[in-house]
């Protein structure tokens, strides 16, 4: 998530805004769109999740006008803008109304005025941004998990909204003028929640609570006495539905690739998988009686959300897989599956993954069973398997210990491959991801059977290759890809069970045997190895595991 974001002009910062600021960026938020005036100096750093596309042609005209910029960054354009409102005698508001009616882009602004410090001024286009109400105090955040540590009431502001705070109230204008209401809401998420605990990073004490997570995802589907799976209610008919496209970005596409597998085996239907910021600009044609699944961890993802609007002018039925449910692409969405990892503060995702498959591994089975393709006795057997995979989850992390001696040889290496088969391929590119990340290692992840289609040209015996391979159908034509690396001199790191190392351990560098999971819920289940590893491996090279460079937690821009 994005911490708290602001934008200060030519005035004095409130310190205690600059010290909230800093607080939530050590907490694992990162700031958007900071341009603050500290001891006359102006501290500047560029927006990560907003940009204000027309900066260059403000910036040429108001510097004509005499204004006189300090940065090259496209935020203080906004300020500048406003500034040089004010010294035409407007006042603050409308100093920032005429300044909204300039800017081209997607920003998320807090407004501080010198001599005015009992009052904020708060402004959205495409980037989130939402009001918390305290006693005698308001806030501004990105959303309800930067203001946990604040308050659990708040307001979300619609696209081109912009409010003006005081300590004890809000007024809320739409892109016109007009004074709006918003819901205000009580989240789910409280200060409490967003802790490390006894762990040393939050990643590492994310990925221990999804036993607890992906449990509790589960109660809210899963009926263990008669072995069935019940959906929440939705506002269309399963059984209408001729077709899915999934769509979504990074972890969020590898979970949706996974789903593809599962819909089109257990429900018959025909699943595309889309990568969101690739899909509107195909100009796909959307068929009748299709449904769209927009998976996002922060329920932002600015291009998944644009994707969503473009399905729903296509008339398409909506369905969002979101943690937040109060999100954007929530509110826009005809139906909402909601994951309940609570608050994950490691940008790395990792319990946000494993709910996302546990969800669809349960719209599987609702859609198999509403087009009569999945037997009664199937869904049972799927549903005992589900049942079990969080005390199988706990047995994986108590291995611990073994995957952190595996990661230390990984630690050395530049490049690392990743093989999977079936629904272990994209559990084999997460893996690449993580690494990617969180240890700065490049990393590839293919399916096994293209290795003879290019990639085997890189196996060395400085190159790690990660193999994602439980004991199922494809086992077999996995463990003679695995054959051909030995050969070649690859170092080989190999994920199976008990049945399937026994198989190979001889022939492999290293392996850890997982528990023996039913082949369709496997991809949960190895998921965590893999973030395991990548976890250790970052360790090892002493990166920041948490807030990784370059990387944002949401990423609210295209």
């Amino acid at each position: 998530m994005c911490g708290i974001v602001g934008i200060i002009g030519k005035v004095e910062v409130a310190s205690l805004l600059v010290e909230g600021l800093r607080r939530l960026e050590y907490r694992g938020y990162d700031s958007a769109g900071i341009a603050t005036l500290v001891n006359g100096d102006i501290e500047r750093r560029r927006a990560e999740n907003g940009i204000i596309e027309n900066f260059h042609e403000l910036k040429a005209e108001l510097s004509a006008k005499g204004q006189a910029f300090e940065s090259d960054t496209d935020t203080e354009a906004v300020a500048q803008l406003i500034d040089y409102n004010l010294a035409q005698g407007m006042n603050p508001e409308e100093a920032t109304a005429r300044a909204l009616e300039r800017l081209q882009g997607a920003f998320a602004l807090g407004i501080i005025f010198a001599g005015r410090p009992d009052m904020m001024i708060a402004a959205r286009q495409g980037s989130p941004l939402a009001i918390g109400y305290g006693a005698g105090e308001m806030y501004l955040g990105s959303d309800a998990l930067a203001l946990a540590p604040l308050t659990q009431k708040i307001a979300y502001l619609n696209d081109g909204d912009w409010a003006v705070l005081t300590a004890d109230s809000v007024v809320i204008r739409d892109r016109s003028g007009a004074i709006v209401t918003r819901e205000v809401r009580q989240t789910q998420f409280s200060g409490a929640m967003i802790g490390k605990g006894e762990h040393r990073h939050f990643m590492l004490k994310e990925i221990f609570e999804q036993p607890e997570v992906v449990g509790g995802t589960l109660k809210t589907m899963l009926n263990p006495a008669d072995q069935t799976i019940t959906l929440p209610q939705l506002p269309f008919d399963l059984a209408s539905i001729k077709r899915v496209r999934i769509i979504a970005c990074g972890t969020s596409f590898y979970a949706g690739s996974v789903a593809k597998y599962w819909i089109e085996k257990v429900a018959r239907l025909p699943v595309e998988v889309d990568i969101a910021s690739e899909f509107r600009y195909r100009c796909p044609p959307m068929e009748a009686d299709g449904l769209a699944i927009f998976i996002s961890q922060s329920g932002e993802t600015a291009d998944t959300l644009a994707a969503l609007r473009y399905c729903r002018e296509h008339g398409q039925r909506t369905l969002s897989l979101v943690n937040v449910p109060e999100s954007t692409i929530a509110r826009e969405s005809e139906g909402v599956l909601q994951t309940l990892a609570g608050p994950e503060i490691g940008v790395a995702s990792t319990k946000a993954f494993t709910t996302q498959l546990t969800v669809l591994a349960c719209l599987a089975v609702g859609l198999g069973r509403a087009t009569g393709a999945l037997s009664r006795e199937a869904e049972a057997e799927i549903c005992r398997s589900l049942a079990e995979i969080p005390a199988r989850i706990a047995e994986v992390l108590r291995r611990d210990d073994d995957i952190r001696v595996i990661a230390q040889g990984i630690a050395e290496a530049r490049d690392v491959l990743y093989l999977g088969r079936g629904t272990g391929y994209p559990i084999a590119l997460e893996g690449a991801l993580k690494l990617k990340e969180i240890s700065y290692i490049h990393a590839e992840a293919y399916a096994a059977g293209e290795l003879k289609h290019g990639p085997i040209a890189l196996i060395d015996d400085s190159v790690p290759v990660i193999v994602i391979c439980p004991t199922d159908e494809l086992y077999e034509k996995t463990a003679s890809n695995v054959q051909e690396v030995v050969a070649r001199g690859g170092r080989v790191v190999f994920f199976s069970d008990g049945d399937g190392i026994s198989r190979l351990s001889a022939k492999v560098h290293s392996s850890m045997a997982l528990p023996a999971v039913d082949s369709f819920v496997a991809p949960i289940l190895y998921a965590i190895p893999v973030q395991l590893l990548a976890y250790h491996v970052a360790v090892a090279k002493g990166t920041d595991v948490d807030q990784p460079r370059n990387l944002a937690k949401s990423v609210t821009v295209e």
